[in-house]
């Protein structure tokens, strides 16, 4: 689950990060009122579960109230990537010095926390790992004892910060760590973490994402959730039960696992083609959950073939096909479909989709062939 901005920047001060004074407003009568409060130069930001924002121009600074209220103007009701912007967020301008990043992140390769810092802030942290990875950082969080104050320090000296600095920074470092412990977090980042003229740290900017599955510890969070933000489908999906987020291509996947859900757009791309979806039934594929999945995905108009990725361990193949078979019967509209279907009782479940006339395939690489050349 993804949190906005200024529900993140209110959760990090929480935790003692040096979150600058903010506002969020729907208007751009608000927008002027609250610039006008500040008293000072503002930055008006867009207020979406997006990345992009200041490219999109959905990050604009304002010096006076008159200027807050025109960007706030231009900025709501725009569409950044998709999500159209219904709130806008003020906070003070900042005279910056230098821009760092810092983030917490799950480490699977280690099995724990990670926390990753770098001098090079205020850009995606992805570029920089592609481009320059030697300019990020690493500290593995102990899941028992946290992250140590010489450990915190010993980042902060790497960046370059004098002592002052890095004491602050030790601080900020142990903050998001306990963010992103005690919240049950996937992310929590700070970018860009700036340094004033004066030598000050500031955490302008907050990203937060939370583990949906931990919801249930944390009830006062689960109202962060921005519908709004969702589509209806992605909604629907995570009402049953399934693991669906639309993607920008044509192929749709229906998939049991994760893991091969992942590999499955992987492959498809690979392969010259772009999927729909991410959409996982999980290990109990019934025929009501196939059913569900194949009319979540036929929502996309864009959709122009099906990719059924089985691999039948708990879930047996066979039953997969007749849920398959009983799921195609009420579709609003008939598409392409290609099946690929491996293991358990796979050749009765193969052989009950031939009598119908679909083809199934055992090897993943061929169903991704056939997907991309029926889209």
């Amino acid at each position: 689950m993804k949190v906005h901005e200024y529900e993140a920047r209110r959760l990090f001060a929480a935790y003692g990060l040096p979150v600058p004074a903010s506002a969020v407003v729907e208007t751009a009568d608000a927008a002027e009122r609250a610039a006008q409060e500040f008293a000072r130069p503002v930055v008006v930001k867009a207020q979406v579960l997006v990345g992009g924002r200041g490219k999109a121009g959905g990050v604009v600074l304002a010096s006076t109230p008159g200027e807050a209220r025109t960007a706030a103007s231009r900025i709501l009701g725009m569409s950044i990537r998709g999500a159209t912007v219904r709130k806008v967020l003020l906070a003070p301008a900042v005279d910056i010095a230098r821009e760092l990043y810092l983030g917490v992140v799950l480490d699977r390769v280690h099995a724990c926390a990670m926390v990753m810092a770098s001098a090079s802030g205020g850009i995606d942290i992805e570029d920089v790992a592609l481009r320059t990875p030697e300019q990020i950082r690493r500290q593995p969080v102990d899941p028992a004892y946290g992250v140590d104050d010489w450990q915190a320090r010993a980042l902060g000296f790497s960046l370059g910060l004098d002592g002052t600095q890095v004491r602050t920074f030790a601080g900020i470092v142990r903050g998001l760590v306990r963010t992103f412990g005690e919240l049950d977090a996937s992310l929590a980042e700070v970018n860009p973490l700036v340094v004033d003229r004066a030598g000050a740290l500031h955490a302008i900017d907050a990203k937060l994402n939370l583990d949906d599955s931990a919801l249930f510890r944390h009830p006062e969070l689960a109202h962060l959730r921005d519908p709004t933000e969702e589509t209806p489908a992605e909604a629907r999906a995570r009402d049953v039960g399934l693991s669906y987020i639309r993607l920008e291509g044509s192929i749709g996947c229906m998939v049991n696992g994760a893991g091969l859900a992942m590999a499955t757009m992987d492959v498809i791309q690979h392969y010259g083609g772009e999927p729909a979806n991410f959409l996982d039934v999980g290990g109990g594929a019934s025929a009501q959950r196939v059913a569900t999945a194949f009319q979540l995905i036929l929502e996309d108009p864009r959709v122009n073939v099906i990719l059924v990725n089985i691999f039948g361990g708990i879930t047996r193949a066979d039953d997969v096909a007749r849920g398959i078979l009983q799921a195609r019967v009420g579709l609003a509209r008939q598409t392409p479909l290609v099946v690929r279907l491996v293991g358990t009782n796979e050749q009765e479940g193969r052989a009950l989709l031939a009598a119908a006339g679909i083809t199934a395939v055992r090897g993943m690489d061929d169903a991704a062939k056939l997907a991309v050349a029926a889209a």
